[in-house]
């Protein structure tokens, strides 16, 4: 019977040196499913890191994989990203110059799309000046640290002031990419709501050999904010 088992397991909790049931709780559990699973902790171990990497891929960083030319020749095909999804959840908004990743559908089509912010809420943007540059605010951008060689700023000319929440994104490969030039007829105008971004790409992780830290370049550094005086000088657009 088990009328005997019951206060000899109750004794044994008793005895110097023998963990109580509080000193047992906090490692029941994975015990107990390091008993039921096959493997034993191994396999706890391997779900935990699992756990974890979920953890990391759903809230901090994520991968992505570069599917066309659109971002080159700073971003390849085939290129993997970390996306950087902390970036904007503590305060602040995606800046002009960031690349970043973010739903499309309803807006560009049914993906995730990786592009550079050229204006933010309330920015005035035209292409182009008399020099072919892209200005926004007033100023013109130079943009040749990142744009395809040979490409023009923009072969579509465009005069568009960004709604308060959205995002104007273009390629930096201008003549492959399908971006907010291309949607400025479609619902949103082209300009993607903020709420979409999922995350800022820090890092081209993927391959070695082409590890790089993503910077914000500093071509959008002396654009006024929207509303600014106009810059003293600054050329019309044709």
């Amino acid at each position: 019977m088990d009328t005997e088992a019951q206060p000899t397991e109750r004794d044994r909790s008793s005895h110097p040196g023998t963990p109580g049931p509080e000193g047992r709780s906090r490692f029941a559990l994975p015990d107990r499913i390091a008993n039921w699973l096959p493997g034993g902790g191994i396999t706890v171990t391997a779900f935990a890191c699992l756990a974890f990497l979920l953890v990391l891929n759903t809230f901090v960083v994520q991968p992505f994989q570069i599917p066309s030319g659109s971002m080159e020749q700073g971003l390849r095909i085939g290129d993997r990203v970390l996306v950087n999804k902390a970036a904007y959840r503590f305060g602040g908004g995606p800046s002009r110059g960031d690349v970043v990743v973010f739903d499309g559908s309803g807006y560009f089509g049914d993906a995730d799309y990786i592009k550079r912010v050229v204006g933010v809420g309330g920015d005035h943007v035209v292409c182009c000046d008399r020099k072919g540059k892209l200005q926004v605010n007033g100023r013109s951008v130079d943009e040749t640290a990142f744009l395809y060689p040979g490409d023009a700023p923009s072969t579509v000319p465009f005069d568009v002031v960004v709604p308060e929440g959205r995002l104007f994104l273009l390629g930096d490969h201008r003549d492959d990419s399908s971006d907010s030039r291309d949607h400025l007829g479609s619902p949103g105008g082209g300009m993607i709501p903020v709420g979409r971004v999922i995350g800022r790409a820090d890092w081209i992780a993927w391959p070695y050999s082409h590890w790089t830290h993503l910077r914000r370049p500093t071509a959008y550094a002396r654009v006024p904010a929207p509303g600014a005086p106009r810059p003293a000088g600054s050329g019309g657009h044709g």
